[in-house]
C-alpha cells in the first residue's frame, strides 16, 4: 500500500514537472519581453500555437514524400517551427507594438490583446476548429521503458529541454555582450542608445529568441498530448502568463520557478482533489502570492525611474 501511494505521488510529482516545464518555456518569452519593455505580449500563447501548427505541417508534407526517419522528422519539424514562429515574434514586434513604443501604456496592450485574436482566427481560417492529430516525432528511448508508466520519453525530452534552454538563456543574458546589451537596454533605453546600443534590434532579438522558445514547447506538447487545434494558445498563453508573475515577472529564474510550482500545484491538487477544480487551484493560488508578496516570488520591488 505504501509503495502504491509512493508511486503514485512520483507519477504526479513528474506529471506536475512536465506541465511545469512547458509553462516554464512560455514565460520565459513574457518574462524576457517584459524586462526589456516592459509590455505584456498577450499575443505570445498564439505563436507557440503557431509553431506547433508549423511542425504538424512539416512533418506531414515530409512523411507525403518518403522521409520516415524519426530523427529527421523531429529534427526539419522542430527547426521550421522555430524559423517560422521566430518569423512571427519578430513580425508581430514590427507591426504592432514598435509604432505604439512612445504611445500610453493601454494602447500596446490593446494591441497585444487585438494580436491574440487575430491570430487565434488567421489559424482557426486556414486550418479548422476542430483537433488534430499531432504524430509523435519524438522517438523512444530504450532506457526509459522500465519506467515509461510514470515518465515517457516526451516527458524526459521535456525537462531536459527545459533544463539546457534554462542554462544557456542564463549564459547568453549574462555571459555575452548581446545579453550585456539587453541588460542595458531594459535598465535604461535613452542610455543605451547613447551608448551605442541598436535598441531596436535588442528588442526584435528579444521577441525573436521567446518566440523560438514557445516553438519548442509547442512541439513537444503536441508530441505529448497528440493532438492541437487553434485554441490551444490561449489557454497555455494565459496559463504561462500566470507562471510568469508568479515567479516575478521580469525574472528569467522567476520564470522557471514560477511554472514548476504552477505544474505540481495542478498536479497535485487534479490527482488528490479533483480534476474539475484544475485552474482554480492555479488561479487560487496566484492569487495568495500576490497578496503577499505583490512583486512575486523572486521578483524586485522596483523604483519609479527619474
Amino acid at each position: 500500500m505504501f509503495h502504491d501511494k509512493a508511486g503514485y505521488f512520483f507519477e504526479l510529482f513528474i506529471g506536475g514537472l512536465t506541465k511545469g516545464s512547458i509553462y516554464a518555456l512560455i514565460a520565459l518569452g513574457y518574462t524576457m519581453v517584459y524586462g526589456i519593455i516592459e509590455l505584456i505580449n498577450f499575443a505570445h500563447g498564439e505563436i507557440y500555437m503557431i509553431g506547433a501548427f508549423t511542425a504538424l505541417i512539416t512533418a506531414a508534407a515530409l512523411t507525403a514524400f518518403g522521409v520516415t526517419h524519426p530523427l529527421v522528422l523531429v529534427s526539419v519539424s522542430g527547426i521550421t517551427a522555430v524559423v517560422y514562429a521566430s518569423a512571427y515574434g519578430y513580425t508581430l514586434e514590427k507591426v504592432a507594438y514598435k509604432p505604439l513604443r512612445n504611445a500610453p501604456r493601454l494602447s500596446p496592450l490593446i494591441s497585444a490583446i487585438g494580436m491574440s485574436i487575430f491570430l487565434q482566427n488567421f489559424v482557426l481560417l486556414a486550418q479548422t476548429s476542430n483537433y488534430i492529430p499531432f504524430p509523435n516525432l519524438i522517438p523512444p528511448l530504450p532506457f526509459l521503458e522500465p519506467v515509461s508508466h510514470i515518465m515517457g520519453t516526451v516527458d524526459f525530452i521535456i525537462l531536459c529541454t527545459t533544463a539546457v534552454i534554462m542554462i544557456l538563456l542564463t549564459f547568453l543574458i549574462r555571459k555575452t555582450r548581446i545579453g550585456t546589451a539587453m541588460r542595458a537596454t531594459a535598465q535604461d533605453k535613452t542610455m543605451a542608445r547613447l551608448l551605442g546600443i541598436d535598441v531596436d534590434r535588442i528588442i526584435s532579438f528579444t521577441f525573436i529568441t521567446g518566440s523560438a522558445l514557445a516553438a519548442v514547447g509547442g512541439v513537444m506538447v503536441g508530441s505529448k498530448m497528440g493532438q492541437i487545434n487553434f485554441y490551444i494558445g490561449f489557454i497555455a498563453g494565459i496559463k504561462a502568463f500566470t507562471a510568469a508573475v508568479l515567479g516575478g515577472i521580469g525574472s528569467i529564474p522567476g520564470a522557471v520557478l514560477g511554472g514548476l510550482i504552477l505544474g505540481w500545484t495542478e498536479s497535485f491538487g487534479t490527482g488528490y482533489l479533483t480534476s474539475d477544480y484544475e485552474d482554480v487551484f492555479a488561479f487560487s493560488l496566484l492569487v495568495l502570492i500576490l497578496i503577499f508578496k505583490p512583486s512575486g516570488l523572486l521578483g524586485r520591488n522596483t523604483t519609479p525611474k527619474v
